[in-house]
């Protein structure tokens, strides 16, 4: 297990039962920024934080743009490609790009719970034990190969995940606000892993592939990273509470009833594709409505339509289905089968003025 600077900040006294302010590691007042940004400035920076990621992921402005979704919309992304393709290397310069606190954690068989949330040591001077912090106390945790961990340490994610918090000893640790985890599997070599849970897979919002470059963005590569390492001289675009009121700007996005229902009706339908065997789930709608928003806010649209939602509607949901038999022996891919669901669903028209 590693971890980069910035250190993860320090743990309040617990309050048992009740979840707490998340600690902000740069030091600002917790909450959302007290200045509300109008969506062209959210835009704007995005436009600036995409600018500084591409410079050390280079001819990936796909990959980037939906990553920086999922960090706007508040979820969790899990990056899934071969190695050597800069999965780590992006969620590192996500991180530095809007002056986070970035944690690694390498996930090994013999990795334990308490190796990724923290875990109570005895102080003789004070004849208390006191809680000692793991590294998922940052702004971005990045969960490098999470699939090697057993059931049981991926596990110590899911509540932080869900509620942004751990608890241990009877008492709850806030965590980081922001709070995103950025986890990363090889879908090749699979030998000696576990796959993920569905309840885990469940609360990742976004899974993205970065592929590899086409070859004028690979010589590209070699001319940018030929010399130096461009993560080392990335400087931050923004910080961390320009960050927080981007993601309140983007949650109080306007978003139409028919748009609402057009999301709803996407997830229904895959819940009744033949080929699958477990549709995505109620959460999955949340998670569908939060990335079109910001899909439009980066954008620079103060309103969500149609497009966004499609936009994001394979990333959002194909890691959520389960193959039936009938889908596994016609050997299709659950992003061909949420495809199909777009085509079923009928496209709601603009409303008439």
């Amino acid at each position: 297990m590693s971890s980069s600077a910035p250190s993860a900040p320090s743990v309040p006294s617990p309050q048992p039962g009740s979840p707490g302010r998340r600690p902000d590691p740069t030091g600002a007042a917790p909450g959302y920024g007290s200045d509300q940004l109008d969506v062209g400035a959210v835009a704007e920076v995005a436009g600036r934080i995409a600018g500084a990621v591409g410079r050390v992921i280079v001819g990936k402005p796909e990959a980037i743009r939906l990553a920086l979704v999922a960090m706007l919309a508040d979820g969790h992304l899990l990056v899934e490609d071969v190695p050597g393709v800069g999965k780590t290397s992006l969620a590192k310069a996500l991180a530095r790009s809007v002056d986070g606190a970035v944690s690694r954690i390498q996930f090994t068989p013999d990795l334990l719970p308490g190796d990724i949330t923290g875990t109570s040591i005895y102080n003789r001077q004070t004849s208390e034990f006191e809680f000692r912090p793991g590294p998922v106390f940052a702004n971005v945790v990045i969960a490098d190969e999470i699939n090697r961990a057993s059931p049981k340490t991926q596990s110590a994610l899911l509540e932080c995940m869900a509620e942004q918090q751990v608890t241990a000893d009877g008492g709850t640790y806030p965590l980081g606000d922001p709070f995103m985890v950025v986890a990363t599997q090889n879908p090749v070599e699979m030998d000696g892993t576990y796959p993920l849970p569905e309840a885990q897979r469940d609360r990742f919002t976004i899974r993205i592939s970065v592929g590899y470059p086409d070859p004028a963005a690979e010589l590209a590569m070699l001319d940018e990273h030929g010399t130096d390492e461009p993560l080392e001289r990335m400087r931050p675009v923004t910080d961390l509470r320009t960050l927080r009121s981007m993601t309140a700007a983007t949650r109080a996005l306007h978003t139409a009833a028919e748009v609402r229902r057009y999301c709803v009706e996407i997830v229904g339908a895959t819940r009744r594709l033949p080929e699958v065997r477990l549709g995505a789930s109620p959460r999955a709608t949340l998670h569908l409505l939060r990335a079109a928003r910001a899909w439009a806010a980066t954008s620079g649209r103060g309103y969500v339509i149609p497009d966004d939602v499609q936009a994001v509607a394979v990333p959002v949901l194909a890691h959520r289905l389960i193959l039936g038999p009938e889908g596994v022996a016609a050997r299709r891919s659950t992003a061909d089968l949420v495809r199909g669901a777009l085509g079923r669903v009928a496209v709601p028209s603009p409303p008439r003025s």
